[in-house]
């Protein structure tokens, strides 16, 4: 009997069957068995950065234990954390949050599952642009909501318009989900058109998930958030993280800005589940808001470098087509002229075949939405993003 189906034998509830398990864990998953076996897997999966956490952060983390500051916080929050997040985003965005619109959170993904559970109830609609980041439409049928899929365009490099979401609005759709700097095809909103897309859901009493994960790692213009049009922000919630931002994947420290009675709401469920984050991740969040932020330029020089490398090395690969991404660190191929060969009829067919034979993680396009793809981080040197490349090429022309 294999897992799954030990699962489903036993009585579980009918909502954690709505879910799979994230695409790109597995992927991590099964690049880790190969690592177990001796194997050198490049990894072109992991959705982090590269870097070190920065000097100044791990110091203040240190600092923290050393002070003992070690006990339950406030379940949002140290009122310090909540203070600097809403600072930090005032001046780099021109937002006016006050301490009660804003929740510290384990990470951004969890400031997401609990902004939907609060938001979406059984048969909402949930506007969905695809390709998608591989949790938002598992966290919208985990709440009973109905993910409704508005496809972009790979030509126009994934663009996303209020016209093409004002076709997909009916009189159950509750939530537009928006995420720019895209995970995982790199595209970023303009301004103007994010902006409509507020202004159209905000007449028509539709909510507004501005997922801004990588918001600081904007390369094709200004950074822009959401939460600078304040005159739209009673149906609107920000969702940050400081992941991406400060190279602080696995301290897990995210927020959300929005309405009170939101942000009151997702502190309840908070303090049924996690409680408040931890407290010492929490003085070391204080510092990367509050303290120098050339870090967070350096590192998007260098993944500006890494970017422009990697797609031109993809572009050499005969067959396969690649956008230019204008953000976060992935780039998304279409690999679809390889389908029909050697038992090759998916992206996930071909990227099980590069991680079983030539040994480089990639994560499949179907956990994204699309069929044609598949995701390549770029968050890694130089030299190993050479070495995948030139595995790629060798695989890829022996198809």
């Amino acid at each position: 009997m294999t897992t799954t189906d030990a699962i489903h034998a036993i009585k579980l509830t009918e909502r954690i069957h709505r879910i799979e398990p994230s695409a790109t864990m597995a992927v991590v998953a099964e690049a880790d068995k190969l690592r177990s076996q001796g194997i050198d897997v490049v990894d072109f999966g992991a959705g982090e950065p590269h870097f070190a956490t920065p000097q100044h952060i791990k110091d203040a983390a240190i600092a923290a234990i050393q002070a003992n500051f070690t006990k339950y916080t406030a379940v949002a929050g140290t009122a310090e954390l909540r203070d600097a997040i809403i600072q930090r985003h005032a001046a780099d965005f021109g937002s006016d949050y006050r301490r009660e619109e804003v929740v510290a959170s384990v990470g951004g993904k969890h400031a997401l599952f609990n902004a939907i559970q609060v938001l979406v109830d059984h048969d909402d609609e949930v506007i969905l642009p695809v390709p998608y980041w591989v949790s938002f439409k598992d966290i919208i049928r985990y709440a009973g909501g109905k993910p409704v899929l508005v496809e972009t365009d790979e030509s126009r490099n994934f663009a996303l318009t209020a016209e093409m979401v004002a076709k997909a609005v009916t009189p159950r759709t509750k939530l537009i989900i928006l995420n720019s700097p895209s995970n995982p095809s790199g595209a970023v909103m303009k301004p103007e058109d994010m902006a409509a897309i507020i202004r159209m859901a905000h007449e028509r009493g539709i909510w507004i998930a501005s997922d801004e994960c990588y918001v600081y790692l904007n390369y094709a213009s200004r950074n822009f958030s959401a939460g600078s049009l304040v005159e739209y922000r009673d149906r609107m919630v920000i969702l940050g993280s400081l992941s991406k931002t400060y190279a602080m994947t696995g301290w897990r420290l995210g927020y959300a800005l929005a309405p009170a009675a939101v942000i009151s709401a997702m502190a309840k469920l908070q303090s049924q589940c996690t409680s408040n984050p931890t407290s010492i991740v929490q003085k070391a969040a204080v510092a990367a808001l509050k303290g120098p932020q050339q870090c967070v330029e350096d590192m998007r020089q260098e993944y500006i470098k890494l970017r422009d490398h990697v797609v031109a090395g993809l572009r050499t690969i005969p067959g396969l087509k690649c956008t230019m991404p204008e953000g976060a660190f992935y780039a998304y191929p279409n690999v679809s002229a390889f389908f029909g060969r050697q038992n090759v009829n998916s992206a996930a067919d071909v990227a099980g075949k590069l991680l079983r034979e030539a040994h480089v993680a990639t994560v499949p396009g179907e956990g994204f939405g699309t069929k044609d793809h598949i995701r390549v981080s770029y968050a890694t040197s130089i030299r190993e993003l050479d070495r995948g490349l030139e595995r790629m090429r060798k695989f890829l022309a022996a198809l």
